[in-house]
């Protein structure tokens, strides 16, 4: 059988190199000086001229079953890492392939870079059919990153790169995509990869914004913070600030851990639940930071009864983004980590006032003891689940998919670090995103143990890519919530007196498949059974899938 037909541009690349480096050369050897460590792709005969000095490089490529996953594993590593994950990407159906995954990082401001390949310079927009064509592959993508750029010139690499990493490294991060055409891959680029690289540093906010917010909260007596994913890099800071104003402190998903489990100020997550939202509406100031107060964080009742009472401060990188949802009465624009400290030195020049005696810690506890009094069985069954997951595996870091216990963890866990709990249920909201991004939060922390909870439903989006974690030797722990379908739309259509329809798909036999795949496979049925199953899935060196059947879990689960 033949092999099929090159792409005129590439076949001659192929037969005459060039004795100078190539753009996709030079390409690699950026991405090392830039300290990536991975890249995620598939190899495709757009792409070979990528890989041309992959092998001898420092970066370890992973190769998932399908782009998406490719974009869901970079997502999971930057997550962990804070640092952007990277993806090589052909042309056409690979862009659109991965387009969910890109969606999901833009939505939870998640540092990403998509290096694709794209027709020929000469080719592009032409209509001919040629293979892979899209009318405008830039185009279709410039929503879903900060910028979409195609490299017309192998000089401007250096360039359009630096670019890329000022986004992730000065502003908002989000996914960025650099798509090459086909005969700038090949094309000679003779030192351009000694570039000089310019470290750059986060914005600080206004001398004049930051007094104002630090007189604000010298003078408040019920000051509150809503902290979101956008403060990942200031735990130290945010939890000085609150001891210091005695502030209650509410945490996005992307958040948890920023106050550890078990501090007296922590409410948690639970700004949809009536009892958070009260304590929000009585505070007379309210800091928020990092967060965008939006729908999925702060609204998943979707009642539209979250409210702010108080003067509001937003401390945000994102100039826009301060001014959405709830505009401030004071904002900081830059970095988060930077800005509570700026206001807590300036906080040194205030004598501050008592705090009502029914704030701090003591409304805290009460409205924590409310919101826990008042969890049904079903809530507490599967809060259960996820104790015995961070008891069994210390250090552990779950990625979750949109399932139901990842629904209640979102709720109940307090997580005991940054990093360490996140899931697509927020921003975007799509399946199939839990075990490609477990493997690659496995690759970012190899020394730590990687949960990823997932359901029936959304495991089979992405179930092929048990074998990709294999096959890299990453030995995550995939932890199946099986209730036989779509059971939350099944449960939501109900509610609504529809008669439920397509919730109902034929669920494989996970075990046999995972066993297939070359992964450990065994069930779990109450704590004590999924306790050993952790535990012993924690030493082995290959995937283990434990799957959890959701009617003989509550019924083995205590009232």
């Amino acid at each position: 059988m033949n092999a099929p037909a090159l792409p005129p541009c590439l076949d001659q690349a192929l037969t005459a190199p060039s004795a100078a480096p190539t753009c996709g050369e030079a390409l690699v050897a950026l991405l090392e000086r830039y300290g990536v460590e991975y890249v995620f792709g598939i190899p495709g005969v757009h792409t070979v001229e990528l890989y041309r000095g992959l092998a001898a490089s420092s970066l370890r490529h992973v190769t998932p079953r399908h782009e998406q996953g490719a974009g869901f594993m970079a997502d999971g590593y930057a997550r962990v890492t804070g640092k952007p994950g990277v993806c090589f990407i052909i042309t056409g159906p690979g862009m659109t392939n991965i387009a969910t995954a890109m969606a999901q990082a833009y939505a939870d401001s998640i540092p990403m870079l998509v290096i694709s390949s794209v027709n020929a310079r000469r080719e592009l927009g032409s209509g001919a059919g040629r293979l892979h064509e899209l009318p405008s592959q830039r185009d279709v993508f410039a929503g879903l990153t900060a910028f979409s750029h195609t490299l017309l010139d192998a000089a401007d690499l250096p360039q359009v790169l630096a670019r890329a990493f000022a986004v992730f490294d000065g502003a908002r991060p989000r996914p960025v995509h650099i798509e090459i055409p086909l005969d700038v891959i090949v094309a000679p680029a003779d030192g351009i990869a000694n570039a000089p690289i310019v470290p750059i540093e986060r914005p600080s906010p206004g001398v004049a914004a930051v007094t104002a917010a630090a007189g604000r909260l010298a003078a408040a007596k019920r000051p509150l913070i809503l902290a979101g994913g956008g403060a990942a890099q200031a735990a130290a800071e945010l939890r000085a600030l609150a001891e210091r104003l005695h502030a209650p402190v509410t945490l996005t998903i992307n958040a948890k851990g920023l106050l550890p489990a078990g501090h007296p100020l922590l409410v948690g997550s639970t700004q949809s639940l009536p009892e958070t939202r009260a304590l929000v509406r009585d505070a007379d100031v309210v800091l928020a930071v990092g967060t965008e107060l939006g729908e999925t964080d702060y609204d998943v009742v979707f009642d539209g009864g979250f409210a702010i009472d108080g003067a509001l401060l937003r401390i945000d990188i994102d100039a826009q983004q301060a001014m959405r949802n709830f505009p401030p009465d004071v904002a900081l624009i830059g970095d988060s980590q930077q800005a509570l400290a700026s206001v807590l030195a300036q906080l040194d020049a205030y004598a501050l006032p008592p705090r009502d005696a029914s704030w701090g810690g003591t409304r805290v506890a009460a409205v924590r003891d409310a919101i826990a009094a008042g969890r049904d069985a079903t809530t507490r069954a599967q809060q259960r689940l996820i104790d015995t997951i961070v008891e069994s595996l210390p250090g552990v870091i779950v990625a979750g998919d949109s399932t139901s216990p990842v629904y209640v963890g979102n709720f109940t866990h307090d997580a005991p670090a940054p990093r360490a709990w996140f899931n697509s249920s927020t921003g975007y909201g799509t399946l199939g995103y839990g075990l490609p991004a477990a493997i690659g939060a496995k690759l970012a922390a190899p020394a730590r143990p990687v949960v990823c909870l997932i359901g029936d439903g959304g495991l089979q989006f992405t179930l092929p890519e048990l074998a990709s974690a294999v096959e890299a030797r990453v030995p995550v722990i995939v932890l199946v919530w099986n209730n036989f379908g779509y059971g939350e739309i099944r449960k939501y259509m109900t509610a609504r007196d529809i008669v439920p329809v397509g919730v109902d798909p034929y669920t494989p036999d996970f075990i046999t498949l995972a066993r297939g795949f070359g992964c450990a496979a065994r069930t779990a049925a109450n704590a004590n059974e999924l306790a050993l199953a952790l535990r012993d899935a924690a030493t082995r060196a290959i995937p283990t899938v434990i799957e959890i059947r959701e009617a003989d879990w509550f019924a083995q689960s205590p009232a």
